[in-house]
């Protein structure tokens, strides 16, 4: 199978002049244009699971439609999305943050979907999406170094009841660096399909790894890539996997 994980921005791109006028005006403008190519490249790429990081689920920016739904049809998967604010965050009442969430897509038949929320930091909600042989999580971690460490033991606590193969996907936002991970990776035996440590993170010229794909040990990696693309800040991370 093959897993792409894409923080995609909302398909705001990644352009020098996002940040002009003024600081990330570039939130604000269509996406329609932007997020073409960006289908264009997930098509290429030809995923069977595809976690989609910063999703916009109908705002003006891609005049009210759904780029999860949008680009399910396309691809002809199954869509799980959730908005990534927790249903009482002051982030649910304003327009554009109250459509910005996470999506899970599948050519897979899904099993079973849970939708669960960390107890503190502002982005709390992770999908867990069960396939026939393996159970994902996505998730997006606080930028807070206190809270993400609350989320990662919350996560390492949700795993323990898991029987099937795990994969455990996203945008860990591990500023500090990637041994923040050690811990976390220690205790719960995965592993990361990212060998080399390549960087992710921002897309032209990546120096941080802070998008991860972590598996457990009876699941088998044949290939693993980063595409040097730019339709998003973040890098795509490709997987090609087996049970």
């Amino acid at each position: 199978m093959r897993f792409l994980l894409y923080n995609i921005r909302y398909g705001t791109g990644s352009e020098w002049h996002f940040h002009l006028p003024f600081p990330f005006s570039g939130y604000l403008r269509s996406t329609h244009k932007k997020f073409s190519h960006l289908i264009d490249f997930v098509e290429s790429v030809n995923p069977d699971i595809l976690g989609l990081l910063e999703v916009d689920s109908g705002s003006v920016r891609f005049q009210k439609e759904c780029q999860a739904n949008t680009l399910a049809r396309q691809l002809q998967h199954f869509c799980v999305y959730q908005s990534k604010y927790a249903r009482k965050s002051i982030w649910q009442k304003l327009p554009l943050t109250n459509k910005q969430g996470n999506a899970i897509l599948t050519n897979r038949t899904i099993h079973n979907k849970k939708i669960h929320y960390f107890r503190k930091g502002i982005k709390r909600m992770m999908i867990e999406l069960e396939i026939e042989q393996v159970v994902i999580f996505l998730v997006h971690l606080s930028i807070k170094y206190k809270h993400r460490h609350h989320q990662l033991d919350e996560l390492r606590k949700q795993l323990q009841s898991i029987s099937k193969p795990i994969i455990v996907a996203g945008d860990f936002n591990v500023l500090r660096g990637d041994h923040e991970m050690e811990d976390f990776l220690d205790k719960t035996k995965l592993i990361n399909a990212n060998h080399s440590g390549l960087p992710s993170f921002p897309s032209r010229r990546p120096f941080r790894e802070i998008d991860f794909i972590l598996h457990s040990p009876d699941i088998k990696v044949s290939h693993f890539s980063m595409p040097e693309v730019a339709f998003s800040d973040h890098r795509p991370l490709i997987c090609d996997f087996e049970i």
